[in-house]
């Protein structure tokens, strides 16, 4: 397995910068950008071009990380060539969010399921339901395929978002790339950092992935109520503010929703994912530090899961955005502590999103997650 990376700061940089990637003639190039990069055909068209055998996959940020470092306002392509490995991408259209599961579904159907060891799956970040897709995804696909992946960003407008693949750069396709072969090895990581503070809630009315009530009252009500000063910037300012998903014995169980959109007529909250009608919800804030610490205790877990210690690797960490707020200047730091548990072995690439996709230790299978840092390690085995 062997890995080129490239930064661009512009698309007119882009062919004076591709050489490396063309020398490599790669079996999979994932890409990384801010919305610019994404609004004409020129990447992925020059991207074919000089790889026309390559699988394509990527999407629109909210930040971009290489190396230990997060960037704004460019793009990071990296391309992966394979050994042992095969790779296939797939895309379908979204219609609107009542459609995610269908379209997880499709996805899986378009992938040939004879030795596939992993789905890398990457949607849009506005109109969708995160888990919804997920689990239509997962729906369809042999017991034991691992996914993961994330949700497309726009710097936290939550207007619009992109991703790319088959299909070209596209606002309204979710892409996937499915991994196949025996020796690749495939390891995650995920966790969050944030601590609770008010009561549980009560979850007393809900659809799908739209929170109405809280305790018999509006939830948008509730929210704002707990928010103060901060309410007047939503849904933005809901970055800053999560909510911990609770079972109906309130017990934790590391998953956690973002805000992505609020009506003010209906007094609603849309949430990244859907919500456990018969559970509660718990309001979470965080510092710096202990997220931090959250990144490297994902970063550990990955390493604890994958069974041998490569030579050459591939990291992608899918983070939020909202961590980014939080974190500020000093938002590198989690990236450099992820960076020096998994050495120097791993080329990092990733970016923050609107929605994480990854396994965790408290669940069989796959979640989406928010707020989350999560980390796929990919390596190949001899």
């Amino acid at each position: 397995m062997k890995t080129k990376q490239i930064q661009l700061n512009s698309l007119e940089s882009l062919e004076s910068n591709l050489s490396p990637l063309e020398d490599l003639k790669p079996d999979l190039m994932i890409v990384f950008g801010a919305l610019r990069f994404f609004e004409s055909q020129t990447l992925a068209e020059t991207l074919k071009k000089i790889a026309p055998e390559s699988a394509l996959i990527g999407c629109s940020t909210a930040g971009e990380i290489a190396v230990d470092r997060v960037y704004d306002n460019k793009c990071i392509i990296t391309a992966i060539k394979f050994e042992h490995t095969q790779v296939n991408a797939v895309t379908t259209p979204l219609a609107d969010m009542n459609d995610s599961f269908a379209a997880g579904a499709r996805l899986a159907a378009e992938l040939p399921q004879e030795n596939l060891t992993g789905v890398l799956l990457l949607g849009t970040g506005v109109a969708i339901n995160g888990s919804a897709l997920v689990a239509g995804l997962e729906s369809a696909l042999p017991e034991g395929v691992k996914i993961s992946g994330g949700l497309a960003a726009d710097a936290g407008a939550f207007k619009q978002t992109w991703t790319i693949g088959p299909a070209g750069s596209s606002d309204q396709h979710i892409v996937a790339v499915g991994l196949y072969g025996e020796q690749i090895q495939l390891s995650y990581g995920s966790y969050a950092g944030w601590e609770p503070f008010g009561p549980a809630r009560k979850v007393t009315r809900c659809e799908g992935n739209v929170l109405y009530e809280l305790d018999g009252t509006r939830a948008l009500d509730v929210y704002k109520r707990y928010l103060g000063d901060y309410a007047k910037d939503l849904p933005r300012s809901g970055l800053l503010f999560p909510f911990a998903m609770l079972n109906s014995a309130q017990e934790k169980h590391g998953i956690f929703r973002t805000i992505l959109a609020v009506n003010e007529a209906e007094g609603s909250l849309t949430l990244a994912g859907d919500i456990d009608p018969n559970g509660y919800l718990e309001l979470m804030h965080s510092s710096t530090e202990k997220l931090i610490n959250g990144a490297e205790t994902a970063a550990k877990t990955a390493q604890k899961n994958h069974s041998h210690t490569p030579e050459n690797s591939l990291a992608i960490l899918v983070s939020c955005i909202g961590r980014k707020l939080v974190m500020g200047d000093r938002i590198d730091e989690e990236v450099e502590a992820v960076a020096d548990t998994l050495g120097n072995s791993a080329t990092i690439t990733g970016y923050y999103s609107n929605g994480e996709i990854a396994g965790t230790e408290f669940h069989h299978g796959c979640r989406l997650h928010n707020q989350t840092m999560t980390i796929t390690w990919i390596s190949e085995r001899d």
